[in-house]
């Protein structure tokens, strides 16, 4: 009797997901048909973004940029730290890290697709001197996490872009 109505259960979960439009996250559908990452080759963000897009898109990664219908340009990344609070002995409590990655999409002749554009990604951090290195290595975690997370809006930003393309005849 367990086997049965752990089967029925399964099945009035599984109804249920389905019914509410869940749906695990699959491959993406780019609206280009080739890409160059100017990113450098040795960078943790470019080599993860690589990653994802020949995992998951039939978007061709070329070599070159003139290859490319659309070459995604990184700007400048900034990270940052900041003090949140301070308790009343004058010692830091809380930390926010802030990263922003900027970039835009350009076609081969350097034309913006889609206009310059950014990922802001916050997170905030709990900090105490007693637990030094506990926290410089829940930091580190942090910020890995949210080059992760930064890699995957990314490839829903550029599954989701609507280039405009200029005919060369206009």
């Amino acid at each position: 009797m367990p086997v049965a109505l752990r089967s029925i259960a399964l099945l009035v979960v599984g109804t249920l997901l389905a019914a509410c439009g869940f749906q695990l996250r699959g491959s993406y559908s780019f609206p280009f048909n080739s890409l160059y990452l100017s990113v450098a080759d040795y960078s943790v963000i470019g080599a993860q973004l690589r990653r994802s897009i020949n995992a998951s898109s039939p978007t061709l990664l070329v070599a070159t940029a003139s290859e490319a219908q659309v070459i995604f340009v990184p700007g400048a990344e900034y990270r940052d730290r900041v003090i949140l609070t301070v308790s009343g002995t004058g010692r830091v409590s809380e930390l926010r890290l802030r990263y922003l990655f900027p970039y835009r999409l350009t076609d081969n002749k350097g034309r913006d697709v889609v206009p310059p554009s950014s990922v802001e990604l916050v997170r905030d951090l709990t900090y105490d001197d007693s637990q030094v290195l506990a926290k410089q290595q829940e930091e580190s975690l942090l910020w890995r996490d949210m080059e992760l997370d930064l890699v995957q809006q990314l490839m829903r930003r550029l599954a989701a872009a609507k280039p405009v393309f200029v005919d060369a005849g206009t």
